[in-house]
């Protein structure tokens, strides 16, 4: 069963970017949910990391709450499970089987079978250019778009060798205004490096991954500001609290979407027009 949504009007089509963050990226659905209820269509989505991920379950026509329902009811021990250990040659874990659950979500479709048009940002690790994915195994590009360096092991794709998007561009506003969109929201979930809202006492040792994860968002943490620039909304759920692996939060990190994507609201309505239903009749 799909989306129901308004009709589109020739006045302009909405873009939405979501960028990457790991588990923070959980926060996207809540977003989506507050977005589908106000009546908001969605006509292109451009998606980095997580963002790709969850970006292409809507695109394919699932609604907020189902794709909340599947981040919630997967369980912690489940998402062990998920991780394929493979020989260090270019990343420890290998995918494969994170692969094979978002095929038995999503089945194994193209981007041409998609309701709402997708594009997928991932890095070419030999020249560090930009190479969006819209063609083809929605699969192989929403996996290229979620490897991240060392962590996960790169994507052949064509003749090139694809990790995360992040690394070029966080949150792919400039990909989805080329896709045609003329108004964009953008979806950010990493917080300025510099906000500290835990208390001393709350930090612990970090583990190798959290120290990966956190050097790279550390580097291209000056990217996010440049990357959100275009963008007519910028939504930032307040997710500084939750770590990059905490996929156990996931109510968490949904609630925290869903607050931000409200304060956001009257904005977009104001900005978009006075009565976005009535825009789209």
């Amino acid at each position: 069963m799909g989306i129901k949504r308004l009709p589109r009007s020739k006045k302009g089509k909405i873009g939405l970017a979501l960028g990457g963050g790991a588990a923070r990226g959980l926060a996207h659905i809540g977003v989506l949910e507050v977005l589908e209820k106000e009546g908001i269509p969605i006509d292109m989505i451009a998606g980095t990391s997580a963002g790709a991920a969850i970006g292409a379950l809507y695109a394919q026509g699932k609604h907020a709450s189902q794709i909340k329902d599947l981040a919630l009811n997967m369980g912690w021990k489940q998402l062990v499970s998920l991780v394929d250990l493979a020989l260090p040659r270019s990343g420890f874990i290998e995918g494969t089987r994170i692969k094979n659950l978002l095929k038995s979500i999503m089945g194994d479709i193209e981007f041409s079978d998609l309701r709402i048009p997708l594009a997928c940002v991932t890095t070419d690790i030999r020249s560090g250019e930009e190479v969006v994915i819209s063609q083809g195994s929605v699969l192989e590009g929403v996996r290229a778009s979620i490897s991240i360096p060392v962590i996960f092991t790169a994507v052949k794709w064509q003749d090139r060798y694809l990790v995360d998007g992040g690394l070029v561009n966080p949150v792919p506003v400039s990909t989805v205004r080329e896709m045609g969109a003329d108004f964009i929201i953008a979806v950010n979930v990493i917080p300025d490096i510099g906000d500290r809202t835990q208390r001393p006492q709350e930090f612990k040792a970090p583990g190798i991954f959290h120290v990966m994860l956190q050097s790279i968002y550390i580097a291209t943490y000056s990217l996010v500001r440049s990357s959100l620039e275009g963008a007519d909304i910028v939504i930032e759920p307040q997710v500084t609290h939750i770590g990059y692996g905490d996929f156990h939060r996931v109510r968490d990190c949904i609630s925290q979407g869903e607050l931000a994507a409200q304060e956001s609201i009257p904005k977009i309505k104001k900005q978009v027009g006075k009565d976005i239903k009535q825009l789209w009749e």
